[in-house]
């Protein structure tokens, strides 16, 4: 298959690209930059210009391909209603071209709060619709779509996909146990993460390319949800940095933006997923990771 593919410089998307080369398909990335094109091309795949605002762009990428794998997002946390307003106009463009086809339209989405304090499955309908709601309502806007002939497949990923070269939120939270001199951790460190490996995940959209229904659900979850507290001394262990609690009120004064977060509790499965598409992860899980030292080379 032809396969067009937003997000294709990201930290997903340019692990994804060599996955599907190397099951047989051809590749054009979105890339909005000269830098995106250079890591587009760098992967394997060719270019096409444009950004998430050109839907001009976006149309005609996915005009000329067989399916597409939607992973751009805007990541701009100071203006989340904007972000999902985009989100939603990208969802309408591809949905349109592709309605009456049958091509797949594989979107990325996300386990987090979803159903907090209890393990997320793919069963599990997202509460969150309409232009204002998070993401713009994105995954109930794309399975509308699949009642018209599309082959929508929402790719729900860990809040951590993880591994070396990671700019997300992990690393987020090593840079503020440096400024802080401290490990922490919000209140008494219980809530669960789900995380997964980069690899993992990459694989795992791959083989949904091919398997996964209209109207499915899959995790790119690898584990179910490590206590952040265990997150929080494995940092510590790195930097040799003591461990402490941080109360709920503090939490954003102290990790910054990403404290609203760190303290949720959104433990996940993707037991559904492993049993429909034969993926199993076998990537370092978290705290391998972190013990493997690569968050901790640069300040």
């Amino acid at each position: 298959m032809r396969v067009f593919v937003t997000g294709a410089s990201g930290w997903i998307g340019s692990a994804v690209i060599p996955e599907l080369l190397a099951a047989g398909h051809e590749v054009v990335g979105l890339a909005r930059s000269e830098a995106s094109a250079a890591t587009v091309v760098a992967s394997g795949a060719t270019v096409l210009r444009g950004s998430l605002d050109d839907l001009d762009s976006l149309r005609a990428g996915a005009e000329e391909s067989d399916a597409v794998i939607h992973l751009g997002y805007k990541h701009d946390f100071s203006d989340m209603v904007g972000a999902g307003r985009t989100e939603r106009a990208v969802i309408e463009t591809f949905g349109t071209v592709l309605a009456g086809s049958d091509r797949p339209l594989l979107f990325a989405s996300g386990v987090a709060g979803l159903a907090p304090g209890r393990v997320v499955t793919e069963r599990d309908v997202s509460p969150m619709s309409g232009p204002e709601a998070l993401r713009g309502g994105s995954e109930q806007l794309a399975f509308d779509f699949a009642t018209r002939g599309v082959r929508s497949v929402s790719l729900r990923f860990s809040p951590t996909v993880h591994g070396d070269g990671d700019h997300g939120f992990m690393s987020t939270i090593v840079g503020a146990a440096r400024a802080k001199g401290v490990s922490g951790y919000v209140g008494e460190g219980t809530n669960r993460w789900p995380a997964a490996h980069r690899s993992d995940v990459a694989r795992m959209i791959a083989l949904a390319l091919d398997k996964a229904p209209a109207g499915s659900v899959v995790h790119g979850v690898g584990e179910e949800g490590i206590p952040a507290r265990v997150i929080a001394e494995a940092i510590g262990r790195q930097l040799d940095l003591p461990v402490v609690s941080i109360a709920p009120a503090d939490a954003v004064a102290h990790f910054g933006w990403i404290g609203a977060f760190f303290a949720f509790d959104i433990p996940a499965s993707s037991a559904l997923t492993q049993d429909l598409l034969g993926w199993t992860p076998t990537g370092p899980g978290l705290i391998e990771d972190l013990d493997r030292g690569h968050y901790f080379r640069t300040a």
